[in-house]
């Protein structure tokens, strides 16, 4: 990264000034832009070196800085919060309603800090004839969060799983934010005790285990619950006479 000149680090000269208020000063020598910078109690900043002449401005380079930080910090969240959190409805269509409220408890603290959750339900053997009972988990997620979230991938088929997407609602989020934070005071001053949260890194490390452990059980080698019979002739209730006609033939 190149870095920044200010002040006598410019070395070349003339160079093209910009005032404080973006005002244009015209092509000047550098020690006099600088003189005028230091006049007012600011420096002269190079903004624009591959330019010719180069473009300096006049400013005040330490709040430049500052805020040249603080909105790299803010590009910085925005683009993490773009970042895809998955939560398995277990793997099966036959989870438990409490468990489904586990991941929806799950996803609106991902939601509420502005992540998208992807929601995915997995089909066991037979149960892929059954398509409805997953797509009624998935609807029921989506319902549960509308109040922070919206639907931003409608259920998706691959294989045997179906997968929805819902992305943070910001305005719902922010409205949820401050209600929240009125009830979070509201207790303090009655004096009241606040639970604190799980913070979101040992959250994110408990579905990370979670998600590992799912995988190793996909791995399993026992046969899969597909429905069919197993390879073993059934019981018809005929006698075996294999044995005996092979004696005979024998003597």
């Amino acid at each position: 990264m190149q870095r920044t000149r200010v002040n006598f680090l410019i070395r070349i000269t003339p160079i093209r000034v910009i005032g404080p208020e973006n005002e244009q000063l015209g092509v000047l020598e550098t020690p006099v832009a600088i003189k005028m910078a230091q006049d007012q109690g600011l420096d002269l900043v190079e903004i624009v070196p591959d330019s010719r002449p180069p473009v300096c401005k006049i400013m005040d380079y330490g709040k430049y800085k500052y805020e040249l930080s603080q909105k790299n910090r803010k590009n910085r969240q925005a683009s993490k919060s773009t970042e895809m959190k998955e939560l398995r409805l277990g793997r099966s269509v036959k989870i438990d309603k409490h468990d489904i409220q586990v991941r929806i408890d799950q996803a609106r603290r991902f939601l509420m800090h502005g992540h998208k959750v992807m929601f995915t339900q997995r089909f066991k053997g037979r149960e892929i004839a059954h398509r409805d009972l997953g797509i009624d988990n998935l609807r029921m997620v989506a319902d549960a969060l509308a109040d922070i979230a919206k639907v931003e991938q409608t259920p998706r088929w691959m294989g045997k799983q179906a997968s929805i997407i819902m992305a943070p609602d910001r305005v719902k989020v922010d409205a949820v934010k401050r209600k929240l934070e009125k009830e979070k005071a509201e207790k303090i001053a009655r004096g009241e005790k606040v639970e604190e949260e799980k913070s979101l890194e040992q959250l994110e490390a408990q579905i990370e285990a979670e998600l590992e452990a799912d995988d190793e059980g996909d791995d399993d080698t026992s046969a899969p619950d597909t429905g069919a019979p197993d390879s073993a002739a059934p019981d018809t209730g005929t006698p075996n006479t294999g044995a005996k006609d092979n004696a005979s033939t024998s003597n």
